[in-house]
């Protein structure tokens, strides 16, 4: 028999799962639909086409998307989203450099997302525990 406190922290982690699945199914889908503006912001320094890594990371994102939807592949698709946010974080510091010399709002914008990543990793920590 489940315990109350575990079903209530299992329906909570159910809804950041659907929430963060559909932020990332969102995000993903507009790698498609706008991919000017990821371009934009990968490093340079990686070799190929930035466009290679807007299409790739738009997949990633689809693909963590729909194994937090799921309720049998939630678990893995915490830690890849944990994996995910990771990953992304050096675009966000070349996202930095690069507006550096944008107007103020821009900047801020590009600074509020490094430590964005912290509570969507706890996020993703939270749905892993939850599932």
């Amino acid at each position: 028999m489940t315990s109350p406190s575990a079903a209530l922290q299992r329906n909570a982690g159910s809804r950041l799962a659907t929430r963060m699945a559909a932020m990332l199914a969102g995000i993903g889908t507009l790698h498609f639909i706008t991919p000017k503006p990821f371009d934009g912001i990968i490093p340079a320094e990686l070799p190929g086409s930035p466009r290679v890594y807007t299409y790739a990371s738009g997949v990633v994102e689809l693909g963590v998307a729909a194994a937090l939807a799921a309720p049998r592949t939630r678990k893995a698709g915490a830690l890849a989203a944990i994996a995910l946010y990771v990953a992304v974080f050096p675009g966000n510091v070349n996202m930095v450099r690069l507006w550096w010399d944008k107007p103020w709002p821009m900047r801020i914008v590009a600074l509020a997302r490094l430590p964005l990543q912290i509570p969507m990793i706890t996020q993703a920590l939270k749905i892993y525990r939850a599932s």
